[in-house]
C-alpha cells in the first residue's frame, strides 16, 4: 500500500476531464494524482510551491547558521569594513 502525502486525491482521468475546476477548488492544498488508485505525481499551485521553496530555502539557511555556530569566527573592526 503507497502512501499518499495529500488530503485530497484526484484520478488522472478526472484530471484530464476537469482540470480547470480542479484548480480552482485546491484552495492552495497539494492534490495526490492517482492512477489505478496509486499515487502517481503531486498537483501543487503556483503559490503553495513558492512557499513550498521558500520553507525549504529557510531550514537550509537555519542548519547553516547551526553548522557555523561554533565558529571559526574572525575578529573585524568597524573601520576595516
Amino acid at each position: 500500500m503507497d502512501t499518499v502525502l495529500a488530503n485530497v486525491t484526484v484520478s488522472v482521468t478526472e484530471l484530464k476531464r476537469n482540470f480547470a475546476n480542479i484548480l480552482k477548488e485546491m484552495e492552495n492544498t497539494p492534490v495526490a494524482v492517482l492512477n489505478h488508485n496509486r499515487p502517481e505525481a503531486y498537483l501543487l499551485s503556483a503559490d503553495y510551491y513558492e512557499q513550498l521553496i521558500s520553507h525549504m530555502e529557510d531550514l537550509e539557511d537555519a542548519k547553516l547558521v547551526r553548522e557555523r555556530s561554533g565558529g571559526p569566527f574572525v575578529e573585524v573592526q568597524l573601520n576595516d569594513l
